[in-house]
């Protein structure tokens, strides 16, 4: 459309002929803009209603979740694998270079709220050299991806970022393990699964990690799918219900381990507030509610080693995460 109505507010036009409204909340795929659709330059996404900011990389306020992100090589700790990309968030930054630490606030509180919600953001890629998933020339909406995880770190400026994974919300499926078995007996003589120390990637048109469902469910059988924070044990018409939390996260930057070891047996709230770092693991297994202050032991079985390293990393991983 840009190049037949270059002086044309493209929103004015669409809305004109009936094919977009204005009562679009900016959430989801806008109208009319198909996935693959190629903008010549950001007042171009403005018009369309797919990313209004001219400047900023994320579009949100901080009460509420995210609309759309840009992810155009304007920071170096950017990672993107095509289905999942490891997003640096918004600020921190003076004429392109960075000079002070990234702060939860603004967009980036946007992010962390899309994640509690769930509700989908879209992707926007801009032209970036060497990327195997950026367009030639422009930018290119690229559809929904799911905010699933955040955590702050030194980034390669040495200042504090704030960082983001998102997965593309059609590969979310295949990634999810289906439903648990029927509940065992938890005896612990069950033999514990090979682990995989460095799970790899199966490379299609994307990339994804690897995941064991037999070691998640292990996990979960040998403790009779019981809370190890709560001993909740969570019962459902086809069985008891548990989910498997990876302790260290897998893949890049975290690059944790697909192994018993690093996964415990939480209830789903449990496992939100563990992923969230209000949960964590003390060396001698006291867990902390960051949000209350309370302690209490963690609940173990015989059979299954909790890694110290992993849980080392978790602590450190959200030392920096504001506790409420």
């Amino acid at each position: 459309m840009q190049e037949y109505f270059p002086h044309e507010d493209w929103q004015d036009i669409l809305i004109d002929v009936g094919l977009q409204t204005e009562e679009f909340d900016g959430f989801g795929d806008p109208p009319c803009v198909p996935v693959g659709t190629i903008f010549h330059d950001r007042k171009a996404l403005a018009s369309a209603n797919v990313h209004r900011p001219r400047q900023a990389g994320i579009w949100g306020k901080q009460d509420e979740e995210a609309k759309s992100i840009v992810v155009s090589g304007g920071y170096p700790d950017d990672e993107d694998y095509g289905d999942e990309i490891i997003y640096t968030g918004q600020g921190g930054q003076i004429e392109g270079r960075h000079t002070h630490d990234q702060e939860l606030t603004r967009g980036n509180a946007a992010l962390v709220n899309s994640i509690a919600s769930g509700r989908p953001v879209r992707v926007i890629r801009g032209a970036v050299r060497d990327s195997d998933h950026a367009p030639p020339a422009g930018l290119r909406y690229d559809g929904l991806y799911r905010v699933e995880e955040h955590w702050s770190q030194k980034g390669v400026s040495n200042f504090l970022v704030w960082r983001f994974r998102l997965r593309a919300i059609d590969t979310v499926a295949k990634i999810v393990s289906p439903p648990p078995p029927q509940d065992s007996s938890g005896d612990e003589s069950i033999p514990t699964p090979s682990g995989n120390p460095r799970p790899g990637r199966r490379t299609s048109h994307v990339q994804r990690v690897i995941r064991s469902t037999a070691i998640a469910n292990w996990v979960k059988s040998i403790h009779q799918h019981t809370c190890q924070v709560c001993g909740l044990r969570i019962l459902t018409p086809t069985g008891a219900y548990a989910e498997a939390a990876h302790i260290r996260p897998l893949g890049g930057p975290h690059n944790g381990p697909d192994d018993p070891s690093n996964i415990l047996c939480l209830c789903p709230n449990h496992h939100v507030a563990f992923d969230f770092g209000m949960l964590t693991v003390e060396s001698d297994l006291t867990v902390v509610d960051r949000a209350t202050g309370k302690r209490a032991a963690l609940l173990t079985v015989s059979g299954h080693e909790i890694s110290q390293e992993h849980l080392r990393y978790h602590r450190e991983h959200h030392a920096l995460t504001p506790a409420g």
